[in-house]
């Protein structure tokens, strides 16, 4: 009897021992993207956008039936990533330029949560429930896409990507409708307490990358907002910001093109390749 309890024993703790190790799989890097339509997508993919590396992942945020995506599952990051029709993403080609500069052993994965329009207040899990019910009729279908609250969603996968890897970063752009608004890196500085927090997370150990809005010299209609977001890594200590020169505009003055996407996700990978010690 006392045998067969103590072979039950050693079996439940290499099981336990053998799961732990999985979900401390260090060559998995994670990042967590947030933000608004420049996060989400804006500008249509091309077929060059298309073509996957064997060695990055996106853990599909929402279900996603004609793309035979469910949610809360990894799959080979190809745009569309955030949801089932967003565009091309500037961490798309974060990714891509990530894993074509570390080791082979190395894999990343990336969660995208973003909703177009919204302000920061969105991700700040005290005020969402809130900001939702005053949400305009257009943001809602993207918001039930979340069950109206994307902060609970992105931690909800973030502890599912957790189960394969560590988290390493988060990339936020967002901004365009918070311009002007000098409180922005405190409220943004609110939203990443709570995700080290809820994700278990240390600040030293967990970057946070800014993207900056569309430059002036590319028609930026939020441009001075960038001046506010350089600032960032005064409240936040492990904050860095991420230039969007040359990151080329549409007409809109609010969104990058294609061609800007993949600039600014190469302009986000090299601020996260230059923290390599």
């Amino acid at each position: 009897m006392k045998i067969n309890t103590l072979k039950s024993i050693f079996i439940l703790l290499f099981l336990f021992f053998q799961t732990l190790g999985y979900a401390q799989d260090k060559n998995f890097h994670i990042y967590v993207c947030f933000g608004q339509s420049n996060m989400e997508g804006h500008s249509k993919f091309e077929d060059q956008d298309t073509l996957v590396n064997h060695r990055f992942y996106s853990l599909q945020a929402v279900d996603c039936p004609d793309l035979n995506r469910k949610k809360g599952e990894w799959y080979l990051a190809k745009p569309p990533i955030t949801r089932c029709n967003t565009g091309l993403t500037p961490a798309d080609y974060f990714g891509k330029t990530l894993v074509e500069n570390l080791p082979d052993s190395i894999r990343v994965g990336i969660i995208n949560v973003s909703i177009g329009g919204c302000h920061i207040q969105l991700f700040d899990k005290d005020s969402v429930t809130n900001y939702v019910h005053r949400a305009p009729n257009w943001m809602k279908g993207m918001l039930a896409a979340y069950d109206n609250n994307p902060y609970d969603r992105l931690v909800e996968m973030g502890k599912i990507a957790q189960q394969s890897g560590v988290i390493k970063g988060i990339l936020l752009h967002q901004g365009e409708s918070n311009t002007v608004d000098q409180d922005w890196p405190n409220k943004v500085s609110q939203v990443y307490h709570n995700l080290l927090k809820d994700l278990g997370l240390q600040e030293e150990k967990t970057s946070l990358l800014a993207g900056e809005l569309l430059a002036a010299d590319q028609g930026g209609k939020c441009a001075s907002m960038n001046t506010i977001i350089q600032t960032l890594p005064q409240t936040i200590k492990n904050a860095h910001v991420v230039s969007s020169k040359d990151c080329e505009g549409v007409t809109d003055g609010l969104h990058f093109s294609a061609a800007g996407y993949r600039q600014l996700g190469i302009n986000y990978a090299k601020v996260v390749l230059a923290l390599k010690p």
